[in-house]
């Protein structure tokens, strides 16, 4: 798909289940960002969840109900983002096996992307006229890196950012330890994991730990609160979508 200078990229906003019932600012700012850069934006409100807890849970009758639900509902647009590397990924990597019905039904999964890469592969844009004068380090979550491959992506739009300090995190490509259901059924490990990312990223002395998915953001900032270090977690969207004429709403 190529779609590079226009302006009228029609969009559907696939926020994800977490995101819509948990983060919903996120959605909003993804929004925000993408109208910006002149995509019109829909938000379908029959979507639901992409299936992935389901799947990974050995639910896959019902996995495969989700992911035909996926196809019908976002059927039709140019392109569908997600806030989300993790629910991207098991849209295009896994709901083409499960859709069963004719071909044309796979077109959602094929346009779907995570969205660093629909802004620097389909927009064709690095600079996307941000300001967010913080000091930021940045997770690269496990799915958006080794499923999909957004790769430097989300760097390269950070770099950007006019007034944003980019801090590397020491061991960035360690997972995190959430994982989903992996979070509950290996609580332990899952802690472990917990434990040495958060003293990664509180060696940077960022103020912001930013990542493209917020079920990683939501695992590593429980845990920083916790331990008291003052820095907050802060999705990729929201970053971007920030200016200086509309700042957007900054850690307190």
């Amino acid at each position: 798909m190529s779609t590079r200078g226009s302006s009228s990229v029609r969009v559907a906003l696939f926020a994800t289940c977490l995101t819509d019932t948990l983060f919903p600012t996120t959605a909003i700012a993804a929004t925000r960002l993408l109208e910006r850069l002149g995509c019109r934006v829909e938000f379908p409100l029959d979507q639901t969840c992409c299936g992935q807890m389901h799947l990974n849970t050995g639910y896959r009758a019902e996995a495969a109900q989700l992911a035909e639900r996926y196809a019908a509902i976002f059927a039709g647009y140019d392109a569908v983002v997600a806030p989300s590397g993790s629910c991207a990924g098991m849209v295009r990597e896994f709901h083409p096996e499960l859709v069963t019905t004719s071909p044309p039904r796979n077109a959602a999964a094929r346009n779907t992307y995570e969205l660093s890469e629909f802004l620097v592969d389909v927009l064709g844009v690095t600079d996307v006229g941000a300001y967010f004068p913080h000091r930021v380090t940045y997770h690269p979550t496990c799915h958006s890196l080794r499923m999909i491959g957004v790769g430097d992506r989300p760097l390269r739009l950070l770099s950007a950012v006019r007034g944003l300090d980019l801090i590397d995190l020491p061991e960035a490509e360690t997972c995190c330890g959430f994982g989903g259901t992996f979070a509950v059924k290996n609580a332990e490990v899952s802690t472990a994991m917990l434990a040495d990312k958060m003293r990664c990223v509180a060696e940077t002395r960022a103020e912001v730990l930013t990542a493209g998915d917020n079920s990683c953001l939501m695992h590593i900032g429980g845990g920083l609160s916790r331990m008291r270090v003052g820095v907050r977690p802060v999705h990729l969207a929201e970053i971007l979508a920030s200016t200086e004429e509309e700042p957007w709403p900054a850690p307190a």
